[in-house]
């Protein structure tokens, strides 16, 4: 291995260091230099630390440090990433940006522990870089690891502090989200035994959604006021329709198609499928407490959580049966099953992401108009499209190690989706113009039944 190899080795090792680094920048108002030393010798010496144990113990306990690094990771940045979004949903308090011991150390051991793996590698790739023994150029190569993180890491606190001044209880929420991801790309990774992740198009599927929820939230910056009854008519009814072509022509006449390949009739199977999830919508919808945006209708169990977190909710419930829809398409893409054609997942990722848009903004808006800052209403917003790539990993991979459950995933999340989209016609149909409603509605449906069938 030569020293540019280690130096690349270095940089993609600090990845994770620095973007918990940013993390720890967003939650504090005032950063000194107390706190970028602290950053950069806790992440620095911990990924310098750990290559040098995993060359030690060497190959002996290679199968146990694969097993056990993933989870902990996993374990750890979720603990505290879950922690800062608490936090942030919180009462305004002041919050300590957590500098101390016990939190560092924790951080430091999650996000190096997966280098205990690399310091294996030297065993059998050795380090080549000084005119030396093996040892000093594994010294060598371990603190270059050091230091290059080191410095890294101090630069994501600037970053993250930059942004998080002026964006705090957003950023916060971000900041967890992304610690959590570190942790759940970690633990996806080990568990992914097939490579589905690594397919390219896939990934790129999963986060176009996403993308949509992004463009709408920053909606948030664009404009000041509530927005007008006719353009909500038409974005709602858009949205429905297209959330109910999905459910029909994407989940449910697939998932039909899928059971009848041995030339029975699955309808039997797909109508149990979708009863159980339209049994499962309606208990998310039932046990989790969340506002309709303008129509103010609160719905569950009560609760003390602030009544923006309530209107994100609603569309984090909303969002739950498309990632498990996209997961399930997209698995069915990887498969190369012959009753999913290869442009049906493009076209309904793409269709989700034209249907988050309208929803974002109905969760940014809202919340900007009750007084909320600009920044957390956006983030707010963004955070609500979240369980969409998230779910969809989760389903793709259990359905990748379980291809026969496809049709079965595929038409429960066809009913959870026509049970989230009933609740959307209310708004349209107690309206004084309902038209506009109804035909956007109609053009939603159309348009997603055309994208998929269209050769």
């Amino acid at each position: 291995m030569s020293i540019f190899e280690v130096l690349l080795l270095s940089v993609g090792l600090a990845m994770d260091a620095f973007a918990v680094s940013i993390c720890k920048g967003l939650a504090a108002k005032k950063i000194t230099l107390k706190e970028y030393l602290l950053c950069g010798i806790w992440f620095g010496s911990f990924q310098g630390l750990m290559p040098f144990i995993g060359y030690m113990v060497g190959s002996r306990f290679e199968k146990w440090i694969n097993i056990i690094a993933p989870w902990m990771a996993f374990i750890l940045l979720s603990l505290i990433g879950g922690n800062m979004i608490k936090e942030a949903f919180g009462e305004d308090e002041e919050v300590t940006p957590g500098f101390d011991i016990k939190t560092m150390f924790m951080m430091a051991v999650a996000t190096s522990i997966d280098a205990l793996a690399v310091g294996i590698t030297f065993v059998a790739i050795p380090v080549e870089v000084l005119d030396a023994g093996k040892m000093p150029n594994i010294l060598f190569a371990v603190i270059m690891i050091g230091v290059i993180t080191c410095i890294i890491s101090m630069l994501g606190v600037k970053i993250g502090n930059l942004f998080g001044v002026r964006y705090k209880s957003g950023s916060e929420i971000m900041g967890g989200t992304i610690l959590i991801f570190i942790g759940l790309h970690s633990l996806i990774s080990y568990l992914d035994s097939s490579n589905t992740l690594s397919d390219s198009d896939i990934i790129f599927g999963m986060l176009i959604p996403l993308v949509g929820t992004m463009m709408g939230s920053a909606m948030v910056y664009a404009k000041t006021g509530r927005i007008q009854e006719n353009l909500r008519m038409i974005l709602t009814g858009c949205s429905a329709g297209i959330m109910f072509s999905i459910s029909v022509w994407g989940m449910i006449e697939p998932a039909v198609r899928g059971l009848s390949t041995d030339g029975k009739n699955g309808i039997i199977a797909v109508f149990i499928c979708f009863c159980v999830g339209v049994a499962f919508q309606y208990v998310l919808d039932s046990i989790v407490p969340h506002t309709h945006a303008y129509s103010d209708y609160t719905e569950g169990p009560k609760s003390r959580l602030r009544p923006e977190i309530k209107m994100m909710l609603t569309e984090v419930i909303h969002h739950v049966p498309e990632g498990i829809a996209l997961g399930s398409i997209y698995a069915g893409f990887f498969m190369k099953t012959d009753w999913i054609s290869a442009s049906t997942a493009f076209v309904l990722a793409v269709t989700i992401a034209i249907q988050n848009f309208p929803e974002a903004i109905f969760v940014a808006l809202p919340i900007r108009e009750k007084g909320t800052e600009m920044g957390k209403s956006f983030f707010m917003g963004v955070i609500s499209g979240v369980p969409v790539p998230l779910l969809g990993i989760f389903t793709l991979i259990v359905i990748v190690l379980f291809p026969e459950v496809l049709p079965f995933i595929m038409a429960l999340a066809g009913g959870a989706l026509i049970y989230t989209t009933i609740e959307e016609i209310p708004q349209i149909a107690t309206s004084d113009d309902n038209d506009k409603g109804a035909l956007s509605f109609v053009a939603g449906f159309a348009m997603v039944m055309l994208l998929i069938f269209f050769k």
